[in-house]
């Protein structure tokens, strides 16, 4: 059996119709894996799972809309998880947001509180809800997409940084608690990805390439890049790491 086979896990997938949610989605599915499609607008989610679905020539992605700032649309998701698929082995919490840049001086409560509840709250529900599915099988896999900012600072995404660095803690958090239960529970850290969620950083020709120019790599990243180290942390190539967070940047923090 290979490594990386997902053959028979049902992974739910937040923040999946683009970038690197639908990145890792579609190479879950591709190892085997049948995937919960989410975002908050149904069509697209309808959208990404029926071209998953063709491309794998049968049905292994399901559409179920969500939004992650509500307890009860999340329970509603995991309940309809179960219902289409079954219990959840793999649980990839990437949906996030960041509706303010600049100076954490100037940013105002709501975006603060919206920021941290989105990126950080939404993800201990999540985890809570799904908890028991694994505890019952006794294996599990938790994967939450931090980033690089995480460990570090910045003068103009500093609150995204700070929930970013809690996830980090939350992780750790979870592995500790539940690795007697055989789950596991990582990050995956980014470095800046091209993707619409960070366009405002690298929208320009001038901006990417200052912003590759400091990547070792001399590139930014795209969201295939980051898909690879989700499928290592939901297969049993990934077995025995818990608690970590994979950096994967292009060489910008080194």
């Amino acid at each position: 059996m290979s490594l990386f086979d997902l053959t028979g896990k049902v992974a739910l997938v937040t923040g999946s119709t683009k970038g690197i949610g639908k990145a890792i989605a579609e190479r879950l599915a591709e190892h085997g894996a049948n995937v919960v499609i989410s975002s908050r607008k149904a069509d697209a989610c309808n959208q990404v799972a029926t071209a998953i679905n063709e491309t794998r020539g049968e049905k292994v992605a399901v559409p179920i809309a969500c939004n992650i700032n509500y307890k009860e649309q999340l329970q509603a998701l995991v309940d309809e998880t179960h219902a289409e698929l079954g219990a959840i082995d793999v649980l990839v919490c990437n949906a996030a947001l960041n509706p303010a840049y600049g100076p954490m001086s100037q940013i105002k409560d709501d975006a603060f509180d919206k920021i941290l509840g989105a990126n950080i709250r939404s993800n201990h529900w999540l985890a809570q809800m799904v908890l028991p599915d694994m505890i019952a099988k006794r294996d599990g896999a938790i994967i939450i997409v931090s980033s690089i900012g995480g460990y570090r600072g910045s003068t103009t995404i500093g609150t995204y940084c700070i929930s970013k660095a809690a996830d980090l803690q939350l992780a750790r958090n979870l592995a500790v608690e539940n690795g007697p239960h055989n789950i596991r529970v990582n990050c995956i850290a980014p470095g800046l990805v091209k993707t619409e969620f960070a366009r405002a950083l690298w929208d320009t020709e001038e901006g990417e390439r200052r912003a590759s120019s400091g990547t070792p790599l001399r590139r930014l990243g795209e969201p295939d890049d980051i898909a690879g180290a989700a499928v290592f942390l939901a297969s049993r190539a990934g077995a025995w790491m818990t608690g970590q967070s994979i950096i994967v940047d292009g060489g910008v923090l080194a």
